[in-house]
């Protein structure tokens, strides 16, 4: 069985037992998550979360891309939350990535170089400060409830950085 298989079967099971109850589209938290997508992180299950809470955008690094800022400014302005939350992690894959490596692979491949920067680091508060920075910059996003952590994916934790 695939893996995809795998997900497919556990979802008709879930949909068998599924009530969507009294959730709505709005998180009741009134919170946004701008995480890094590293599978070791069961974002819900770390925080203490439970479905319909928060709003959880994800994607390689945590970065604030163009969807991340897209993604948080619907959050905000459609669905009524209020603060925004960034989560950073130790071990993660983008910590002393070598970007001009992994474009000149790629374009020995494929012929082309991506458009998009992949944002590796080498510190990984900086970045967590660097992501709110970029979201404080945003004219489309209100920033002024917004607090950056790093998880450490050897303990579990998550310590709070000082963002500004």
């Amino acid at each position: 069985m695939s893996a995809t298989d795998r997900l497919v079967a556990n979802n008709t099971a879930f949909a068998g037992h599924f009530d969507l109850g009294h959730l709505k589209a709005s998180p009741t938290s009134h919170l946004a998550v701008l995480m890094c997508m590293d599978s070791r992180i069961d974002t819900f299950r770390a925080f203490g979360l439970t479905a319909g809470e928060a709003h959880i955008i994800r994607n390689a690094g945590g970065v604030a891309t163009d969807d991340a800022i897209r993604s948080l400014m619907l959050s905000q302005r459609v669905l009524a939350t209020e603060e925004i939350v960034l989560i950073h992690h130790t071990d993660c894959g983008l910590l002393g990535a070598s970007e001009y490596e992994l474009y000149q692979q790629i374009h020995a491949e494929t012929g082309v170089r991506p458009g998009f920067s992949l944002e590796a680091f080498t510190d990984v508060e900086e970045d967590v400060r660097r992501t709110a920075r970029k979201i404080k910059a945003t004219p489309f996003l209100r920033h002024d409830r917004m607090r950056g952590f790093v998880y450490q994916v050897e303990t579990g934790r998550a310590l709070e950085v000082e963002l500004y």
